[in-house]
This record gives C-alpha cells, structure tokens and sequence, in this order.
C-alpha cells in the first residue's frame, strides 16, 4: 500500500463531535480517520474526493476516552 505521507495523530485535528481525526489534504478536502477505527487498529486515513491516503502514527493510550452513556438515556417511570 502507497501512502501519501506518514502523520503523527498530535498534528491532526479532533472534532469531538463527530469523533474523528482529521487532517488537510492537497486536493482541498481533508484525510478523515474514526477514533473507533483506531482503536480497532486501523491506521489508513483517506481522503472522501481522491485516492490520497495517509498513515496515522499513534498510541492507543493517546486516543480520547470513549464517551460513557448518559444517565438521561435511562428509561424514567413517569406517574399518570
């Protein structure tokens, strides 16, 4: 596999939200990666508009902590 570049995970953006890395690309678009992907071991971040892909260089130990379930998720008996 040929990759464009080899990328440390610190020089990537994360967006919390989305729970993604991402890091620009040379065609305009940007290199995306999910924080579930790597931890599953995945380290190719690709480009959704061209062929360009990129190594992400990590730690698992570095990744954010997964998000626990919100308390307000938990079914509520409501009195009639």
């Amino acid at each position: 596999m040929s990759f464009y570049d080899e990328i440390e995970i610190e020089d990537m953006t994360f967006d919390p939200k989305l729970q993604i890395y991402h890091f620009p690309c040379p065609c305009g678009d940007r290199f995306e990666i999910a924080v579930d992907d790597l931890r599953d071991g995945e380290e190719v971040a690709v480009c959704p508009s061209c062929s360009l892909m990129i190594k992400v260089i990590f730690e698992v130990g570095d990744l954010p902590k997964p998000e626990e379930k919100e308390k307000s998720q938990v079914p509520v008996k409501v009195a009639a």
